[in-house]
């Protein structure tokens, strides 16, 4: 059932109970283990819009995170039986492990449909049948604008990564550091993908947790500072605005994906504001100003920068999204400083944009320079 009463008739194919949370679609005709444990879609019921759903079952290498994030899943048709070298469980058997509430059988066309028209909105799947239950759930469940969701999926405490993408993996043949760069990493939801491209394009990469403070961060004399991805509404993250702003005046090279680049745009004095249904799939195209190119990306999103909001701000958008024009990346005019908002790193995706990593890097290893140099 839909917040607006629209109700849609199915089979259970996870755990059996209820669930509810912002209902979102994705139209990604790949990647539903990296989707369902994305942490940015914390608080989210998934639609998937491809028609198959758990083909190539679940295996222990595609996950963005140690657990699935979804608050449920809406299929159209649910494989039982997956056939695929790698797979070692069935979609099912995972839903059931991780207590993830899903749904088959649903006209996913018709609801895709309906959210375009309307919009995203909260949504409830049930085994239990009774409409007055439902609504008492939708009536109980917090509204996305507003909602702080970091502190669920972020790290409790500082660690190091030091995995590199897999060498059969590997896409962009980047080349390791002599002396690798010190990155901190904010997490407000990181995926292991992220970490995976900045260790591969010859990083030492320190992750702490999003409330860490601007002292705690310098402490590890990073080269570098990136701002993860995550779920919620940028706005009320304050704390993660108030330490980027506080970061800035130190110069040092920044980088910031989706939220990251939500929370960076704020602290240069922006605004975000909640699209009507969001970006989220793998063929999103999007505009580089620089050479005028198209990079296709992955994207998952379902707030947007403010335009006119960053009019005095000391920035150049960099990037543009060629279906609606939103803002998609930004670079600071002074300082060593970009983010964009769709997911370089992809997993699922293309790799049209892993480029930015190695410009990341490329700030990093000429301000060591500078400094050394100083020095």
């Amino acid at each position: 059932m839909l917040a607006d009463g629209t109700m849609f008739r199915g089979q259970s194919c996870g755990m059996a109970g209820t669930t509810v949370g912002e209902l979102v679609f994705n139209t990604g005709l790949t990647g539903y283990q990296e989707v369902m444990t994305d942490p940015s879609y914390c608080g989210q019921i998934v639609t998937f819009t491809y028609p198959e759903l758990g083909n190539t079952g679940i295996n222990g290498e595609d996950t963005e995170s140690l657990r699935p994030w979804v608050q449920g899943v809406v299929c159209r048709n649910f494989c039982e039986y997956p056939s695929n070298w790698r797979a070692t469980s069935s979609l099912r058997e995972y839903l059931l492990k991780w207590q993830v509430v899903a749904i088959t059988g649903v006209d996913t066309r018709a609801l895709t449909r309906h959210l375009r028209d309307h919009g995203s909105m909260n949504g409830v799947i049930s085994t239990h049948l009774d409409p007055a239950h439902l609504q008492q759930h939708l009536q109980a469940a917090p509204q996305m604008d507003g909602l702080d969701l970091v502190p669920q999926v972020t790290t409790p405490s500082a660690y190091e990564w030091t995995a590199a993408t897999a060498p059969e993996w590997e896409f962009a043949h980047p080349h390791p550091q002599t002396q690798p760069l010190r990155v901190v990493a904010l997490d407000f939801g990181i995926k292991h993908n992220i970490l995976r491209r900045l260790v591969a394009h010859g990083c030492r990469v320190f992750v702490v947790p999003g409330t860490a403070t601007a002292e705690e961060i310098l402490a590890y004399e990073p080269d570098g500072i990136f701002l993860s991805n995550g779920p919620g509404d940028p706005a009320a993250i304050t704390y993660g605005t108030s330490t980027t702003k506080e970061l800035l005046t130190q110069g040092k090279p920044m980088f910031g994906i989706c939220l990251g680049h939500q929370i960076l745009c704020q602290a240069l004095g922006g605004t975000t504001y909640k699209m009507k249904f969001g970006h989220r799939g793998l063929n999103q195209p999007s505009q580089y100003a620089v050479s005028n190119s198209v990079e296709i990306t992955s994207q998952n999103h379902g707030f947007a920068v403010d335009d006119a909001s960053l009019a005095q701000a000391p920035v150049a958008v960099s990037h543009h999204n060629l279906n609606d024009q939103t803002i998609e990346g930004l670079r600071h005019r002074d300082l060593p400083v970009f983010s964009v908002q769709y997911h370089p790193e992809a997993s699922p995706g293309p790799h049209d944009a892993d480029y930015l990593f190695a410009e990341f890097v490329k700030l990093m290893t000429t301000e060591r320079s500078l400094t050394e140099n100083l020095s």
